[in-house]
């Protein structure tokens, strides 16, 4: 799990829903909201390289979770993430109201050479922000990550 010093049951497997990602934990970290236990840890992204995100973030079979904030530069070192596809809207399944939204990147070295990486971006939409100062701090701090 990384530099990320959890104190949790033998066993204990971390595959949420991208619901779950989006309700139970990016909402609470954007509200600034305890989240119990709190596994994924903060992490500035842009700096690294996908392969040099091992024990920098928690976790699971192949995918790496964590927070990062929304910046317009995806360089790093070696490389970018470049958008694919479309956006696709998270919806709750007890309301069926848009909770969030989910982007898809692949990685590229240099300048077109794609790679296996594939991220996974989550935000907050506006509609679920119920104030003005909630807002605020949602564009602020936006996303968990995972990477195949």
């Amino acid at each position: 799990m990384g530099d990320n010093n959890v104190n949790l049951p033998p066993g204990f497997r971390f595959y949420p829903t991208d619901e779950e990602l989006v309700v139970h934990f990016l909402h609470r970290k954007a509200a600034i909201l305890p989240c119990h236990p709190d596994v994924i840890p903060d992490l500035d992204l842009h700096p690294y390289d996908p392969w040099d995100l091992e024990g920098k973030a928690m976790a699971e079979g192949n995918k790496w979770y964590f927070y990062s904030r929304r910046t317009q530069s995806r360089i790093t070192g070696s490389g970018y993430w470049q958008a694919i596809g479309i956006d696709e809207p998270i919806y709750s399944a007890s309301s069926n109201q848009k909770v969030g939204m989910k982007k898809y990147y692949a990685f590229y070295i240099g300048e077109d050479a794609k790679t296996n990486w594939i991220m996974q971006e989550y935000s907050i939409t506006d509609s679920s922000s119920t104030s003005r100062s909630s807002r605020r701090r949602n564009s602020k701090i936006v996303s968990a990550y995972l990477y195949n």
